[in-house]
Parts: structure tokens; sequence; C-alpha cells
């Protein structure tokens, strides 16, 4: 079982100092918690190299950008925290999550003199969003009632935590049901993805995925999008209808929690999965590029 995180060996990055983990915390009567003001990352390192860092880092820039925060630290500092974090913590393989909120210095909706922080934590204990037996079963889906949000009413470019009350809920609604995740669909009707992962389908040589016009651009989902097409699958990026999902053989979710996690089911909907699966040849290709590219 995993530790809590509120009382841990080590240190987490805060403000441009290292801080014993159990000293970084934050007030009560914060705008980031209260009013959702915050904006985060979250990212791998294999073997002490973290997979597309810098990737990473200009997302969580652009995020805060968006939602009118300015980052009190340069893209290269906060690239060095996190190496500094890492070998600091003398990790190896490991999740980082990089987070940068709206602190105490102003309380309400205003945001006009709020100060912005920004912390770095890393842990090795986090190994899947999936367990590996989830990976060899597939993961079982059922439908959210609770859908992704049009573009104008939500910054779906931004990893911010606003919107993941969404996701929560609809993972919630989900276990209670007795299944791993949920499938989100959109405000139109169309599939989007789970509930903090992007998704795949698969027909033959065929492997289609939503277009994200309302949901994040995941940088695993690009990652795995170059792996496809340098096997030589035809890509499609549309709007899925939930009605025609039964028309795939694969299915599969990615994320840099979740890797490539294949899918067994989706309500009643059944996938094939297993070694002989063309999402098995994808777990082991994307597992050769993250050790790869250290």
């Amino acid at each position: 079982m995993n530790k809590a995180f509120d009382d841990r060996e080590g240190w987490i990055w805060m403000n441009g100092s290292f801080i014993p983990w159990r000293n970084a915390t934050i007030p009560i009567v914060t705008q980031g918690l209260h009013y959702a003001s915050t904006v985060f990352e979250g990212e791998r390192a294999y073997n002490g190299k973290i997979f597309k860092s810098l990737e990473h880092t200009k997302r969580l820039f652009r995020s805060a950008e968006i939602i009118g925060m300015k980052i009190p630290f340069s893209e290269s500092e906060i690239e060095q925290a996190k190496k500094d974090l890492i070998s600091k913590m003398d990790f190896k393989n490991c999740y980082v999550r990089p987070v940068v909120w709206r602190g105490s210095q102003q309380m309400g909706l205003s945001t006009s003199n709020a100060d912005i922080n920004v912390a770095i934590a890393a842990w090795d204990d986090w190994h899947s969003y999936f367990n590996e037996q989830d990976r060899l079963d597939g993961l079982t889906l059922i439908t959210s009632p609770w859908r992704k949000p049009a573009p104008d009413t939500a910054p779906y470019e931004a990893k911010a935590s606003g919107p993941y009350i969404i996701c929560t809920m609809s993972k919630q609604f989900a276990e209670n049901k007795g299944y791993k995740d949920a499938l989100m669909l959109d405000y139109r009707g169309y599939v989007a993805e789970g509930t903090g992962a992007n998704i795949f389908f698969i027909k033959g040589d065929n492997i289609h995925t939503p277009i994200p016009d309302c949901f994040l651009n995941g940088i695993t989902r690009q990652a795995v999008i170059e792996i496809v097409k340098n096997k030589g699958f035809k890509l499609i990026e549309k709007h899925i209808l939930p009605e025609e999902i039964d028309q795939y053989d694969e299915a599969f979710l990615t994320g840099t929690a979740a890797e490539i996690t294949p899918i067994k089911s989706i309500d009643k909907i059944e996938y094939n999965v297993g070694n002989n699966t063309t999402g098995y040849e994808l777990i082991k290709d994307f597992t050769n590029l993250v050790n790869s590219s250290l």
C-alpha cells in the first residue's frame, strides 16, 4: 500500500528552495485551493531522466499563461530544479509533479494582487496509474454521466486543476460501479477520453483517436501517434460516436501515468487483449522509446 502523501521522508522544491517534505505546506486560506487557480504537470522519469521533460515544462508555462498566471521562474530554472530534485531524492524511476498556484496574499475571485507559488514533488511508488495486472488483463470502462465541457466554457488546453473535478467525479462513478475507469464523452456526445488519459481504437492497420478539440492533447498521446505512424499504421483523428466503438478490435489509453494500458471492455463492448495484439506490441515500442531517449 502506498504511503500517505502528508507524511514522507525527502524533499520538495518550493519557490526556489529545497524544503523537507513534511515542512512543505501551504495555508488553508489559499486562493489556489479555494478557487482552483492551479496548474500542474505529471511527468515520469526513467533511469533518472524525465521523458519529454522540456515539453512538459513548456506546457506548464502555457497552462499558467492561459489562466492568467506568470510563473516567477524561467523554463530553464524549472528544468534544472526537476533534475536537482530527482538527484537529491536519489530516484531513478519516479513520478514528478510540478504545480503552480495562487497563494494567500489575496483571497476572493479577484487575482490582481495574487502571489504565484511554484513547487515540485517527486515520488517513486506510483509505478502506474493502473497496476501491472490491469495492463495484462485490460481495463474495464463504463461511460460516465459527466461530459467534457465546450471549449468556450473551460480552459481545455491548460492542465488546470478546476476541470479535473469532472474527471474525479467520473472516476468515482466508475469505481463505485465496479469498473477501473470511465469513458468520457464531450459536450456534443462524441467520445473524448478516459478520466485522466487519452484513448485510441484499433481496426486492422488503422488506428483511430478522437480530435483533441475540447480536451488535452497529451504529450504521451503525441509520442504514441509518432510510434504508430513510424510503424506504418494509418493514424486517423476523427470525431467518434459512442455507437461506433463496437466496430474496433482493440482499444487502449495513453498518458504519463497510464503509459499505454489496454482496454478490455467499455460498457458491454469487449476488445481483444493479450500478447498477440497490436496494443501489446505498442507497449513494447513505448517502453523502448522511453528507455532509448535516456
